[in-house]
């Protein structure tokens, strides 16, 4: 669940822009911004296998913040047959204090379960 209270502004600039953009991610902001329609903290989380994992490129997303539902917009046996995206995250675990963070990020649960160092 990575922090992604940066990408609130440059999603704001493309929107003035005249683009449509919204946010939809497992990772969590704090202080999100009403501007942009944002879908946060989904859970299962993509390493875990959760439905954001199948989402490729040129993927089809409704987001519909008034009724709270969110489909891709893919034939549900495709998106059912489709694996699980897959990241190798070894080359961010160095720098910028990542590697004083690894045991917290080691022992934190899942979002949907609080996300908590302490209750698995």
């Amino acid at each position: 669940m990575p922090e992604l209270h940066k990408l609130t502004t440059v999603l704001g600039i493309l929107q003035d822009r005249g683009q449509t953009v919204a946010l939809v991610t497992d990772g969590r902001m704090s202080g999100a911004s009403g501007k942009v329609p944002s879908a946060i903290h989904m859970t299962p989380e993509a390493k875990d296998g959760g439905p954001i994992s199948k989402i490729r490129e040129g993927d089809i997303i409704r987001l519909d913040a008034i009724h709270g539902t969110i489909q891709v917009l893919v034939d549900a046996a495709e998106l059912a047959g489709r694996a699980p995206a897959e990241a190798d995250p070894s080359d961010n675990e160095f720098g910028m204090g990542r590697e004083l963070f690894a045991p917290f990020r080691a022992a934190t649960g899942s979002a949907d379960h609080g996300a908590s160092v302490f209750f698995h």
